[in-house]
């Protein structure tokens, strides 16, 4: 497969139920993220759902929210609840491929051309959660290590961690 062959865009409805298969054949259990919580974050924050596409198929994507101040262990966040656009941290809630398409370096893609996106919407970070072995990836693209969090989502451990995208302006 040739990955010239790719397209980056934002989410149309009519993905939706791609996105949602995607999500439950990649994540364990409850960690995925349920069809409602998929529709929501396309509709109430394109801006943070990006897609990659591979001859006409959705391959994977990352989808996200911001917020001024962040509880990366807040459930009720990945329905959007306190999600505000304009918000200065963007908080990534999936980054995932379909199986069929894993070790083609899509992750990889997405990351680099969101990473872009959220600097040109002038966020100051990006945060997320990640499983123990998923660490030195992100670390790979930038992220810095904060903490293991005290969220237990799906039954699981989980890592924060946070790229900083630029220095917050300081009030005097």
């Amino acid at each position: 497969m040739q990955l010239s062959n790719y397209i980056i865009r934002s989410p149309r409805l009519a993905d939706l139920d791609r996105c949602f298969e995607i999500e439950t054949i990649s994540y364990e259990g409850d960690e995925a993220a349920t069809r409602e919580k998929i529709k929501t974050r396309i509709e109430n924050y394109p801006m943070g759902f990006m897609i990659i596409e591979i001859n006409n198929e959705v391959a994977g994507f990352i989808n996200s929210g911001c917020a001024d101040n962040v509880q990366m262990s807040d459930e009720k966040f990945k329905e959007l609840i306190g999600h505000h656009p304009d918000g200065k941290h963007n908080v990534i809630m999936s980054v995932v491929v379909h199986p069929n398409y894993q070790g083609l370096g899509l992750s990889s893609i997405l990351l680099v051309n969101y990473v872009l996106r959220m600097k040109r919407l002038n966020k100051v970070s990006i945060q997320l959660m990640c499983k123990e072995i998923h660490i030195k990836l992100y670390e790979h693209f930038g992220f810095k290590y904060v903490k293991p969090s005290i969220s237990h989502h799906g039954g699981m451990s989980w890592h924060e961690m946070v790229m900083p995208l630029k220095i917050a302006a300081q009030h005097t």
